[in-house]
């Protein structure tokens, strides 16, 4: 009997030890279910301390607070008892089911996981009025306004929106971060920078607020019907006074975090009209002025001069083609040099835009520079004008007269007669003489052994070749590589050729692309989306960053058709294209 009892206490003791031992790891949420506008409380709880704590990704939200750590310790009747936690506070960044993957520790040397936990985000829910609530009382003391200027403007015409944050003067803000920016698609678009915060004092629903002009952007639509015009979301961290107090009486702060909306806006926006519309229209909106000029108007023949057309004034200046200049064809004309002085303010873009042609004159003579029209469409009238330059001639004082010129009408045609002439074909040669005539035969002369041992001295050489082809077959790496900068520079000579014309640069940039992705993918235009792609690469074995670096060189080439591009930035553009279409080229299998 005292023998069982011995054993019985012995294994109770192991088991005591084995349960105390027993390393717990998880994850613990505040909720389950929550709507979108509320924040989500997630502990990473331990039972012993561990080291290199590695978070999940929290990919479907922002994390608006923590890591926070705590540690608690203590003894009860003689056990200890040891919590360590990590939480995080999190917004959910729209509606659905998400999973918040698995978290790490290393404890003991030994890697611990969490299982991961589901969450569901439903639409927005009515918060409790509670007026002691600083969460309630920030939502409702800080807004976020989108102030648009016009939303019901024409097609290219321009827009301002201006980003206001008003704050109640009870109550202050700081901002964290921009939780979500409007990406303006859609939208020619040009931000206008805002140099500083200055607080100005306003009005807001008929009570007295602060506020801060935050953002403000020009937009020119780039389509006509109702364009979407995305919402602006910031994140803040918010005091608001409590109805407590300090020893010393002064009111107690909460601090809360909190995020604000500008919401989204609907922009109608109405084609141009067709009735009066000319043929040579070609987008220019706005009130401009234009004209035709000549560095000079006489000169002689090998002398050059200058043309330039310009457009100036108020509207989507970078936004549509200069008319072309004809010239006669004893012109040598060169392609024109394009230049802009555009400023863009909160009135849209002003300034001016030519084309700045270079003209050499061959031979003498008088060629008139026919009138060119430009046509655009007045926002204020509502009409479209045409302005017209005049004719302008250009006089060659000096040089050879064109052998192709039209005669005079009034001079005499005058015919020769052709005499016949038997020896027609005398300057054909019947002898050769690239022997030289010399009296020694040609047999065992200087020539004949250089022309016999030749062959034999190109053996070596042959020999050589053949081993360095050998040596570069081996290499498989290095044809891989070579392989892949040509197929690069294949595709992309189209655009290398537009460098500087932004429009064509892109546009050609993209199509490179196209034809690219067919070739290798075997896709058709129909199914040429990101996701596709970069399933399809993945597919393929080519490396993530290599896939992510492409991902987003294809949407600059979406982005940079509305929005201005310098030439450096496009040089940049091509030189990542050129080294990641090689990369990919090296890496797909």
């Amino acid at each position: 009997m005292g023998l069982r009892k011995g054993i019985f206490i012995v294994i109770l003791s192991l088991v005591s030890v084995t349960s105390m031992s027993q390393v717990k790891f998880e994850a613990k949420l505040s909720k389950t279910k929550l709507g979108v506008n509320e924040r989500l409380r997630i502990d990473f709880e331990m039972n012993k301390d561990g080291d290199n704590f590695v978070p999940p990704s929290f990919k479907d939200f922002t994390v608006v607070g923590g890591p926070n750590t705590s540690v608690s310790n203590y003894w009860v009747n003689g056990k200890r008892s040891y919590t360590k936690t990590y939480s995080y506070f999190l917004a959910p960044n729209k509606q659905g089911s998400f999973t918040i993957k698995q978290a790490q520790i290393e404890i003991d040397g030994e890697i611990y996981k969490t299982f991961p936990v589901t969450v569901k985000v439903t639409k927005a829910i009515e918060k409790p009025k509670n007026p002691n609530d600083p969460s309630y009382i920030a939502s409702e003391k800080i807004h976020l306004i989108a102030e648009v200027s016009n939303s019901k403007p024409y097609l290219n015409e321009a827009i301002t929106v201006v980003y206001k944050l008003y704050v109640a003067p009870e109550i202050a803000a700081s901002i964290v971060g921009d939780k979500q920016t409007p990406q303006y698609k859609d939208f020619w678009n040009q931000n206008i920078e805002v140099t500083a915060f200055r607080p100005e004092n306003g009005t807001f629903k008929g009570e007295d607020y602060r506020y801060v002009v935050l953002k403000k952007v020009v937009l020119y639509p780039q389509k006509t019907g109702k364009l979407n015009l995305e919402s602006y979301v910031l994140d803040l961290n918010v005091e608001v006074p409590t109805s407590r107090y300090d020893i010393f009486g002064n009111r107690i702060v909460r601090k809360v975090p909190q995020s604000v909306s500008s919401g989204s806006r609907t922009i109608n926006v109405k084609p141009l009209p067709e009735e009066g519309k000319p043929t040579d229209f070609n987008g220019a909106v706005g009130n401009f002025d234009f004209k035709v000029t000549t560095s000079k108007i006489s000169l002689d023949a090998g002398e050059s001069l200058q043309a330039k057309i310009e457009v100036s004034g108020k509207g989507n200046l970078k936004l549509f083609e200069l008319p072309k200049l004809t010239v006669p064809s004893s012109l040598e004309v060169y392609e024109p040099e394009h230049k802009e002085n555009v400023r863009t303010n909160l009135g849209g873009m002003q300034g001016r835009i030519s084309d700045l042609y270079t003209m050499v004159p061959q031979y003498k003579g008088k060629y008139p520079l026919p009138e060119i029209s430009f046509s655009y469409f007045d926002v204020k009238s509502k009409t479209y004008k045409r302005l017209t330059s005049d004719e302008i001639v250009i006089d060659v004082v000096n040089g050879p007269s064109s052998v192709s010129a039209e005669p005079d009408s009034s001079s005499a045609v005058v015919k020769q007669t052709v005499d016949a002439n038997t020896n027609t074909f005398a300057f054909i040669k019947t002898s050769s003489n690239w022997l030289p005539k010399k009296e020694e035969p040609f047999f065992k002369s200087k020539m004949f052994w250089s022309l016999l041992l030749t062959p034999f001295l190109g053996i070596p050489l042959a020999i050589f070749l053949r081993r360095d082809r050998e040596r570069r077959n081996a290499d498989v790496a290095g044809n891989r590589r070579r392989k892949a900068d040509k197929m690069a520079k294949k595709y992309l000579s189209e655009a290398k050729k537009t460098l500087g014309q932004k429009e064509a640069f892109y546009i050609a940039l993209e199509k490179a692309f196209h034809n690219y992705l067919k070739a290798k993918l075997q896709i058709e235009t129909s199914e040429f989306n990101k996701d596709t792609i970069k399933d399809l690469l993945v597919e393929r074995s080519v490396e993530a960053s290599t896939v992510s670096e492409f991902i987003s060189i294809l949407e600059n080439c979406e982005l940079a058709r509305y929005t201005p591009i310098a030439q450096v930035t496009m040089q940049n553009d091509y030189d990542k294209s050129v080294k990641t279409i090689g990369e990919i080229d090296k890496q797909i299998r």
